[in-house]
């Protein structure tokens, strides 16, 4: 089957997008791990009304690891939802920055789920502002992905919790969780 071309999302109100977000599924990454629960992602618009302040946690083994890092417009003057984040690794000693790119490939206009992805198709995202979304949505959203060529087999259904932790728990102040994700743990 030809690959759809992949088509973003346009006119993103980013102060509408900032919030939580749960990500609900995705695909496996080496920089997430293996085991990891209640994965969600924080963005905060800064003053400048473009650059993204980016927060992705995860709970692994009770502790919580995170990383900090940025999102901006690949190009400030398209109205698509095409991004570029920027994270420094490890986190432990963030000396190496590390950017991809994030596109909004679907978003509901009530703007509570979405579906993310990037050019190569190597990772997606399924990401609600709850902590649970229903089937029905789900499966438009996987159908969705896979129109434009995404592989959906490799979708990984995330665990979360009800409720959700709040605060930031105990820490994985070693960046263990990091280390583990390169060795694919």
């Amino acid at each position: 089957m030809a690959k759809k071309e992949m088509e973003v999302v346009r006119g993103v109100d980013l102060q509408r997008y900032m919030g939580r977000w749960y990500e609900i599924a995705s695909f496996p990454s080496f920089f997430q791990p293996k085991n990891g629960i209640n994965t969600r992602a924080t963005y905060t618009l800064e003053a400048d009304g473009t650059t993204i302040r980016v927060l992705n946690e995860t709970w692994s083994d009770g502790k919580r690891g995170s990383i900090e890092g940025t999102a901006y417009k690949a190009d400030p003057n398209s109205d698509q939802a095409k991004l570029k984040v920027k994270f420094y690794v490890p986190p432990f000693l963030p000396i190496i920055p590390v950017v991809g790119d994030y596109w909004v490939l679907f978003l509901d206009e009530e703007y509570q789920y979405a579906l993310i992805g990037q050019p190569s198709r190597k990772y997606l995202w399924i990401l609600c502002r709850q902590t649970h979304m229903d089937e029905e949505i789900y499966e438009m959203l996987v159908e969705r992905a896979k129109e434009v060529g995404y592989d959906v087999s490799k979708l990984h259904k995330t665990t979360q919790t009800d409720p959700p932790p709040e605060g930031e728990g105990p820490q994985d102040t070693k960046g263990i969780w990091w280390i583990k994700s390169i060795f694919g743990k």
